[in-house]
């Protein structure tokens, strides 16, 4: 595991908890062996490390922690930007030919390489990841993970109907095959292990049973699927577990709705499912772009704010338009504009950094520059793009220049990657 010992000089800027953040204008960041060691002002801590560790330069630029992305798929590259279909349709002529394709592993592993790559060079330091049905996929995840030193919440991906027949896992394999996944990658390096039913219209009662057992035997693994994105879907599923009483209720009744949950899009939620996510602790992700994307719908982040539901941004790429969670945040504000809520640039930078690290029951690891955590972090240039230059070249708040960087910001804005203090990209 690479770890490195640093010391960078530059705006710093952090969350401490919700609503409480820290900017230090002019500031270090002290790093030893790829832990956080230290913060504070140049002037009062240099003289104390001035000698001691390498020193990195950049001022004027800000200082900040990796993004979280919380819902992505890692086999979806190539089918960003398919037009004209909603999420069934998308998945049946789109998704699911590209995925079959990772059957073969040199496809795989170099397609999996690339979105490794694109998805740190827009500054994700952490992320919930999703495979394909096949083994190839989640073998190459976990070996980019690890070679990169990244964290990641990640699974193979399981189905076993409602796709094409060479996507189908066989059902009675799904018990065994996961528990040599669990013990093989489970707390590997920086890696954690997530049950990944697709979506309900994709599993059988049995296999979601044979996970909800495995959720028992581990219980501190994650869970990762989707739900209510699509009103379509929600008929679906209903005509598919009609003793269910809702469509949260098909997890629920297999024990795979808690702490460690993390529920994908959630759009069309019943007042009784939002009280029972709260209740459980589950977690939401919002995914502002492909929800606009396919047309799903527009999520209600002002209620999962107020009601305090652990929420997570993710880009779900490939029906998120874009690696970047400048641009998912800039696109969740633009949802919940639409709705009458006006969500802060601290409202959205927290559900990328401790917010996000939150939901995603990573926070004792990721997320701000507490002591001991891990130093995963990114060097904004403040000057890129252009328009961003021009937007904040008098001097404002650290809020008004976030909001800027969130709006106009892009991968040009991120100037560096770091992985537990070492460059990444």
């Amino acid at each position: 595991m690479i770890r490195s010992n640093i010391a960078i000089r530059a705006n710093i800027f952090h969350f401490l908890n919700k609503g409480k953040h820290e900017f230090i204008e002019d500031g270090l960041l002290v790093v030893i062996d790829g832990l956080i060691h230290e913060m504070g002002s140049y002037d009062e801590l240099v003289h104390k490390w001035q000698g001691v560790l390498p020193f990195l330069d950049e001022r004027g630029h800000l200082l900040i922690p990796g993004f979280v992305d919380g819902h992505i798929h890692a086999v979806q590259n190539g089918v960003m930007a398919s037009y004209g279909a909603q999420l069934i349709d998308w998945l049946q002529q789109y998704t699911f030919p590209y995925e079959a394709q990772f059957a073969d592993m040199d496809f795989c592993l170099k397609d999996i390489s690339i979105f490794f790559d694109e998805m740190l060079s827009n500054g994700t330091t952490t992320a919930a990841i999703f495979s394909s049905v096949h083994k190839n996929s989640i073998d190459g995840i976990m070996s980019e993970a690890t070679k990169r030193n990244m964290r990641i919440i990640s699974g193979k991906t399981n189905m076993d109907r409602g796709a094409p027949e060479e996507l189908l896992e066989v059902t009675n394999n799904t018990y065994e095959e996961t528990v040599e996944l669990i013990e093989k990658y489970h707390k590997h390096q920086r890696i954690s292990y997530a049950l990944s039913p697709r979506f309900a219209l994709t599993s059988t009662d049995e296999q979601l049973k044979q996970l909800g057992d495995l959720k028992i035997k581990y219980p501190k693994i994650h869970v990762q699927t989707h739900i209510s994105e699509n009103s379509d879907e929600i008929i679906h599923v209903k005509s598919l577990f009609p003793e269910r009483k809702d469509y949260l209720d098909v997890y629920e009744h297999y024990g795979l709705v808690g702490k460690n949950s993390l529920l994908g899009h959630a759009i069309y939620l019943t007042d009784n499912e939002w009280d029972r996510v709260k209740q459980l602790g589950a977690s939401l992700v919002h995914c502002p772009t492909s929800n606009l994307f396919l047309g799903s719908g527009l999520f209600d982040l002002q209620k999962s704010l107020l009601m305090n539901i652990p929420v997570a941004l993710g880009s779900d790429i490939g029906a998120g338009t874009s690696f970047s969670m400048l641009r998912t945040a800039a696109a969740a504000y633009e949802i919940a504009s639409l709705q009458g809520f006006k969500p802060s640039a601290l409202d959205l930078f927290y559900l990328i950094s401790l917010g996000g690290a939150k939901a995603l029951g990573l926070e004792n690891k990721v997320g701000n520059f507490e002591i001991g955590k891990e130093a995963d972090f990114l060097i904004i240039n403040t000057e890129k793009p252009n328009m961003l230059k021009q937007r904040t070249q008098d001097k404002i708040r650290i809020e008004d220049f976030l909001f800027a960087l969130m709006m106009l910001g892009d991968k040009d804005s991120i100037k560096s990657v770091y992985l537990m203090g070492h460059r990444i990209a």
